[in-house]
């Protein structure tokens, strides 16, 4: 009996363009994602990890520095997209780390910021 299978990425297809030149693969494999989202979604994690052993305050000094963290990734993004230079994955996976370290703090304010006020 055949069944029929799934394409394993295709969820992924909401978050990520996945261009394959734009992608790390592993024995032939494609990531799911581009070597930016893998910075990115690394980082968050990376982060999440450090903040269980290490706490700090989320003021507005934190909002500061999230959005310094997320220069990188944006000013790579933009010199790429309107064709100054070609970025290459390693670059695009090293913005993509510091810039996830800059979300995932700046939605941690964010979200308590909200939070307090309901």
């Amino acid at each position: 009996m055949l069944v029929n299978c799934v394409d394993s990425m295709e969820p992924t297809k909401y978050i990520c363009h996945r261009i394959p030149e734009r992608s790390f693969f592993i024995k032939g494999h494609q990531f799911p994602v581009c070597a930016r989202c893998t910075g990115f979604y690394t980082g968050l994690i990376v982060y999440l990890i450090f903040n269980i052993f290490y706490k700090h305050p989320y003021d507005l000094n934190m909002l500061f520095i999230s959005m310094i963290l997320m220069i990188p990734v944006a000013i790579d993004g933009v010199t790429q997209y309107f064709g100054p230079r070609e970025s290459t994955n390693n670059l695009r996976f090293i913005t993509g780390f510091i810039g996830g370290i800059g979300l995932i703090i700046f939605l941690k304010i964010i979200i308590r910021g909200i939070l307090n006020v309901l």
